[in-house]
C-alpha cells in the first residue's frame, strides 16, 4: 500500500518514497504547446500548485538530468514526444510561500536570505564569472548590497545561460503570499514596489528566459505589479484551459478511494469535498481528500490551513448587509455576481471585492456563466459550509460555544438564556463604533447570527406577511417543530428597552405577521420582540400568535 503524501510538495520525494501520486505530467506537454512565454496560474491554496512546479523543476532541470529522468518512469509524459524536452534547461525555482512577515524590514531580511540560499545552490558559477558579474553574484550570495536585489533573478538567469549555453526556465511559486502578508501587516506599498521590479526584471524582455511560470491565489494586477509585462498570460479558475491540471477530478478521486478501499464512501466524499468548478471541469480539493483517506473521517481539513485574514478583513470592511446575500448561499441558493479577472487591494471597501475574493480563494464556486462576466455563485461543499458555521462565528459572534448555547436556548424556548447569550455577544464582539440608532445594523447582525441554522430552517428577511413586513423569520423544515418570527427595534435609552420590545410584539400581533408561515403548515409559532440600545438588548416573547 502506497504512503499518503501528506504535507509533501517535493515531486522527487513523493516518487522515491513510494507515495500515492496522481499523474499530472500531461500538463508538461500542454505547457510546451502553449506559445505564451510567461504564464500565471491562480488557484486556491492547497490545490497542488507547489507540487506541480516541483514536477516541472525535475523535468526540465539540466542538472542531474539522467537521475531525474527515472522519476518519470511509468507516468504519462514518458510515452509522450515531449519527453525529449526533459533535462534540457537550467531551472530557477523560487517559492515565496513562507514569506509572511509582520514588517517590511523583516520581510526584506527573509527575501534576502531566500535569494542568498538560491544563489548558494549555484555557487559553482562563480568560477566562470568575470570580475564585474562576480561582484553582483556575491552581493546577493553574501547578502551585501540591497540595491542589487530587484535584478537578482534576471542576473542569475544570465549567469546560468552563459554557463550552460541554454536559456533558463524560471518557476515562481506563491508569488502573491508576501503581498497578502504585506497588506495584512501594513507595508503593502513597499512590498508592491519591490516585487514589481523583481518580477518585471526577471520576466519582461529577459533575453535569457526560455519560459516563466508563476502560481498564486489571486491575480494582483490592478496595482501594476505586472505593468508592461505584455508576454504574461493568466490562467485562473474561470478558464477551461488547464482546468484539470490542479486539484483532482472525480475520476482521480474515485481511483484513489478504490485503492485505499474506501470506494463505498464516494457519495459522502462528494458532498464534503467536491463542488469546485474550474472552467467547466468538476474538481475536488486534494488536501481534503488526502487527509480524509488518512483519517477516514468526514471533517473540515482545508479551512484550517490558513488564518483566513483577507476574508475576515473584507467582511469587516464591507457593509454588514453582505450577510443578507450570504443568507442566500447558506441555504443552498445561488446569487448572481460580476467576477473580474483580477483583485484590487486598493478597492477593499467595495463590496464587489468580497465576492471576487471568495470565488478565487475557494470559498464560493461558480455554478454557471450568465454572460457579461456575471456568474451564479454558491457554496461548493459541506467543508466550506462548516467554515462559515465555525470559523466565521468564532471571529464575529463570540465563538462557537457561546453561539451554540444561544441557538440551543432559542430552539428549546429558554429565552432568558437566549437573551443572556445575545447580550454576551454584543458586549464582547460588537464595537461601540459600529452600533448606532439604525435598526438595519442590528437586523443584519442578528441575521448573520442565524445564517448557520439554514439546514434546519428556511430563513426569510423583510418579507411581506399579513398587513406588513416582518424583519426575520425562521421556518422549520420539519413542520412539527416551532417556527420563529423576530421583530427588531432600536430604543433611544436604556430605560426604553422593555417598552420597545413589547411594542415589537404588539406590532407582530396587530399586523398578523404569522399569516404566511401558518399557511405553510407551521402550527407552533414563537414571536420575539428584540430591542437594542447600544450594546444592551431586551427580549420579549409570545407563543402561538393568531393569524
Amino acid at each position: 500500500m502506497k504512503l499518503l503524501p501528506i504535507g509533501i510538495t517535493d515531486f522527487k520525494e513523493i516518487v522515491e518514497s513510494n507515495c500515492y501520486y496522481v499523474d499530472k505530467t500531461q500538463w508538461i506537454g500542454e505547457l510546451l504547446q502553449d506559445g505564451a512565454k510567461v504564464k500565471l496560474f491562480t488557484r486556491p491554496r492547497r490545490f497542488g500548485k507547489t507540487l506541480n512546479l516541483s514536477m516541472l523543476q525535475y523535468f526540465w532541470d539540466i542538472r542531474n538530468a539522467e537521475e531525474n529522468r527515472k522519476l518519470f518512469q511509468g507516468l504519462y509524459i514518458e510515452s509522450s514526444p515531449y519527453m525529449a524536452e526533459q533535462g534540457k534547461y537550467p531551472v530557477i525555482f523560487l517559492s515565496f510561500k513562507d514569506i509572511k512577515e509582520r514588517g517590511w524590514e523583516e520581510c526584506k531580511k527573509e527575501i534576502k536570505k531566500l535569494l542568498s540560499d538560491l544563489y548558494d545552490k549555484y555557487h559553482f558559477l562563480r568560477e566562470s564569472l568575470n570580475q564585474r558579474d562576480l561582484k553582483y553574484f556575491d552581493d546577493i550570495w553574501l547578502e551585501k548590497e540591497e540595491d542589487s536585489y530587484s535584478n537578482a533573478l534576471k542576473d542569475l538567469s544570465k549567469y546560468l545561460c552563459q554557463y550552460y549555453q541554454k536559456k533558463v526556465v524560471i518557476l515562481i511559486d506563491e508569488y502573491d503570499t508576501p503581498i497578502l502578508s504585506a497588506y495584512e501587516n501594513g507595508y503593502y506599498e513597499e512590498a508592491i514596489s519591490f516585487f514589481r521590479n523583481l518580477y518585471s526584471a526577471a520576466l519582461k524582455d529577459n533575453e535569457y528566459l526560455q519560459i516563466g511560470i508563476m502560481t498564486g491565489i489571486l491575480r494582483v494586477a490592478k496595482e501594476g505589479i505586472f505593468s508592461g509585462l505584455n508576454n504574461l498570460v493568466v490562467y485562473g479558475i474561470l478558464d477551461e484551459k488547464y482546468s484539470s491540471s490542479f486539484g483532482l477530478t472525480e475520476t482521480e478521486v474515485g481511483k484513489a478511494l478504490e485503492y485505499y478501499q474506501l470506494g463505498d464512501n464516494m457519495e459522502k466524499v462528494k458532498e464534503w469535498y467536491d463542488g469546485y468548478l474550474f472552467g467547466k471541469t468538476e474538481i475536488y480539493n486534494p488536501w481534503s481528500i488526502i487527509n480524509y483517506i488518512s483519517n477516514q473521517k468526514l471533517e473540515a481539513y482545508w479551512i484550517n490551513t490558513s488564518n483566513n485574514f483577507l476574508v475576515y478583513d473584507l467582511l469587516e470592511k464591507a457593509n454588514i448587509s453582505i450577510f443578507e446575500e450570504l443568507q442566500e448561499v447558506f441555504q443552498g441558493r445561488e446569487i448572481e455576481k460580476t467576477i473580474d479577472n483580477s483583485f484590487s487591494f486598493q478597492d477593499m471597501t467595495n463590496p464587489q471585492e468580497i465576492w471576487q475574493l471568495l470565488v478565487y480563494s475557494g470559498y464560493l464556486k461558480t455554478e454557471k456563466y450568465l454572460g457579461d462576466h456575471r456568474y451564479a455563485l454558491r457554496i461548493p461543499n459541506q467543508e466550506i459550509q462548516s467554515f462559515f458555521k465555525k470559523s466565521f462565528l468564532h471571529r464575529f459572534l463570540g465563538g462557537v460555544d457561546i453561539f451554540h448555547d444561544m441557538i440551543t436556548a432559542l430552539k428549546k424556548g429558554k429565552m432568558e438564556i437566549f437573551e443572556k447569550k445575545l447580550q454576551d455577544i454584543l458586549l464582547t464582539k460588537v464595537s461601540y463604533h459600529d452600533v448606532g440608532q439604525e435598526e438595519k445594523y442590528y437586523h443584519n447582525l442578528v441575521l448573520g447570527m442565524i445564517l448557520s441554522m439554514s439546514k434546519e430552517y428556511e430563513i426569510h428577511s423583510n418579507l411581506e406577511s399579513g398587513y406588513g413586513r416582518y424583519d426575520i423569520s425562521l421556518e422549520p423544515r420539519d413542520k412539527t417543530k416551532s417556527g420563529f418570527i423576530l421583530e427588531l427595534k432600536v430604543a433611544k435609552s436604556k430605560e426604553e428597552l422593555e417598552k420597545k420590545a413589547k411594542e415589537a410584539l404588539e406590532q407582530m400581533e396587530s399586523k398578523k405577521y404569522a399569516t404566511e408561515i401558518k399557511e405553510r403548515g407551521i402550527t407552533n409559532i414563537v414571536t420575539l420582540g428584540i430591542a437594542f440600545y447600544g450594546k444592551k438588548v431586551k427580549v420579549q416573547v409570545s407563543n402561538n400568535l393568531n393569524a
